[in-house]
């Protein structure tokens, strides 16, 4: 208990290495018992000075559990804190909602927006506010808790003019820039101080997925220019983006051959560059440099673009003629099967029918209609009783047509069958 309340003495006056107070010290290690003890040691203005004393990075007690995410000392803090002392700046610039939002800690923001809502709005030297700070390192979870508590956050601009949609996009955070449009999409065509627009910022980054993002709303911010009149296409090919090139070239309506103020197209910055493929993309894509687009072309020059623009077109018709022939091939090859297919089953069906009448037709040979009698008759034993009959006569006769005729179609049937199946074999050949 001495111990306890010789700590709570030091807590009001003394401080460490880097000037911390016992408050600063375990807020730092998220002790929430020991915070506890030493604010109920301190009343009225001795409290004031403590939770407003900074050590030497000018980090206050808040501060310093708000970097590190402890959101119940965060609580205690804010319950005897007043605006002031919340906002107050360490060297760094960063309030400590600011520096919540930086390292990701969403339980301590709700803490300090339930407390201080204002505090949302604070920036730093470089007039950031918390939302720009998180779009920028990516931290979905608090963008989403900062247009909650306030969408027109979404709207301040820094003071080099750009947004949090700018930040997002240079980095290539799909989700927070989705997050963002959804707020309000016409921060979308919001120029920077550089007449760049976040569309701008993303063909500088490497992800296609966001320049995708980027175009959903409105095509047309792909011929978007900046202060120095370079498009997106531009912008592309000086930095190299190869990827992001062959991604706006696909866009509807892009205007290829744009000149900048310095009087370059896109095919003329990567010429300069020496980038080869990126030129190579841009020619196949019929771009031109400026020299080309303002002088016209020699008739040596336009016949030779004429003939090399012939010989593409044949290569693009052999290539779909050959893609053909193969689609030909194979679709001949399934009508071959489905024939043979065919042929087999009308083969086995003519097979069986014909057997069938060929086997009533001989065993009614051998069962004929009548009796047979004993040999005290004049007529012989083997004998049917009437075989003498014209009805048996007609009987014997047409039995035997039956048989002879089924195997006659037997016969032809299946020679019929065999030579159609070689009358397909050679056409298919």
């Amino acid at each position: 208990m001495e111990r306890l309340q010789s700590f709570k003495r030091r807590s009001k006056d003394s401080s460490g290495k880097r000037g911390d107070t016992p408050l600063h010290l375990a807020a730092r290690a998220g002790n929430v018992t020991l915070v506890k003890d030493i604010l109920s040691g301190c009343d009225g203005g001795r409290l004031k000075d403590l939770l407003s004393r900074q050590n030497q990075d000018e980090e206050t007690a808040l501060y310093v559990a708000a970097e590190n995410g402890h959101a119940a000392v965060v609580h205690e803090l804010v319950m005897l804190s007043d605006m002031q002392s919340a906002a107050l700046k360490a060297k760094n610039s960063f309030d400590a909602f600011h520096i919540a939002a930086k390292q990701g800690h969403v339980e301590v923001l709700k803490e300090l927006l339930q407390a201080f809502p204002s505090l949302s709005m604070t920036t730093n030297s470089t007039n950031s506010t918390a939302l720009d700070t998180a779009a920028s390192l990516g931290h979905i979870d608090v963008v989403n808790l900062l247009l909650e508590s306030d969408a027109s956050l979404a709207k301040i601009a820094r003071s080099n003019g750009k947004t949090a949609l700018h930040a997002a996009a240079r980095m290539g955070y799909v989700e927070v820039a989705r997050s963002l449009l959804d707020k309000d999409p016409s921060i979308g065509f919001r120029p920077d101080r550089k007449g760049q627009t976040a569309f701008h910022m993303a063909v500088k980054g490497q992800n296609v997925a966001m320049v995708r993002e980027l175009l959903k709303p409105d095509l047309s911010i792909i011929n978007s220019e900046d202060n120095k009149g370079n498009t997106a296409l531009h912008i592309a090919a000086r930095k190299g983006r190869t990827l992001i090139l062959q991604t706006l070239l696909a866009v509807e309506g892009i205007n290829i051959n744009a000149i900048n103020k310095a009087k370059e197209t896109a095919l003329d910055i990567v010429e300069k560059s020496g980038n080869d493929e990126m030129s190579a993309i841009l020619r196949v894509a019929r771009a031109s440099t400026a020299n080309e687009l303002q002088k016209p072309a020699s008739p040596a020059k336009q016949l030779k673009q004429t003939v090399s623009d012939i010989k593409h077109d044949v290569q693009s018709q052999i290539q779909q003629t050959r893609q053909t022939g193969v689609r030909v091939h194979k679709i001949k090859r399934r009508l071959k099967k489905l024939h043979m297919s065919g042929l087999n089953n009308a083969i086995n069906s003519a097979t069986v029918v014909a057997v069938l009448i060929a086997t009533v037709a001989f065993a009614a040979i051998f069962t004929v209609p009548g009796q047979y009698v004993s040999p005290t008759h004049r007529i012989h034993s083997w004998a049917s009783l009437h075989s003498d009959q014209r009805a048996f006569i007609f009987f014997f006769v047409f039995d035997s047509l039956a048989l002879f005729i089924s195997l006659a179609v037997v016969v032809v049937q299946t020679s019929i069958v065999v030579i159609e199946q070689k009358a397909k074999k050679n056409w298919f050949l």
